[in-house]
């Protein structure tokens, strides 16, 4: 299954960021998809792009792309600079609504956790990078 212009991925796999992401957003990917016109089922399978893609970018030094606001084994959270999202969109072929939506569920998040986020700008993106493989251990 090709889900940007140079990455490929078995169906299985995507079919298991796509578990991931549910499984670890959970209700944040309902609020969102309620404000935003992109179903939940889009913005999911836009989320676990954005999982697979930023798997290859952690390998090439995603964390040193910006602040990590929070890590452990199973999760980096981070503000990173330069354009993180613009890049997922014109890689993915998104929709503008599926990117800031999918955004939106990152902000979210790292927002819970880092609380007062009034330093957040346009400049920077947020992005949650779950790194525990299997959404059923």
């Amino acid at each position: 299954m090709k889900i940007a212009q140079d990455q490929e991925v078995e169906f299985d796999e995507f079919s298991r960021a796509c578990d991931l992401v549910e499984s670890y957003f959970g209700e944040t990917i309902d609020d969102v998809a309620l404000h935003a016109p992109v179903s939940r089922r889009q913005l999911t399978a836009v989320l676990a792009r954005a999982q697979l893609s930023g798997r290859q970018l952690a390998i090439d030094g995603l964390t040193e792309e910006g602040e990590v606001v929070y890590q452990s084994d199973d999760e980096t959270l981070l503000w990173l600079d330069g354009g993180f999202w613009t890049d997922m969109r014109g890689q993915h072929h998104l929709e503008p609504d599926e990117g800031r939506a999918a955004r939106e569920v990152h902000r979210r998040l790292i927002e819970a956790l880092d609380g007062d986020v009034s330093y957040y700008n346009r400049e920077r993106d947020p992005f949650v990078l779950i790194e525990r493989l299997d959404p059923y251990e």
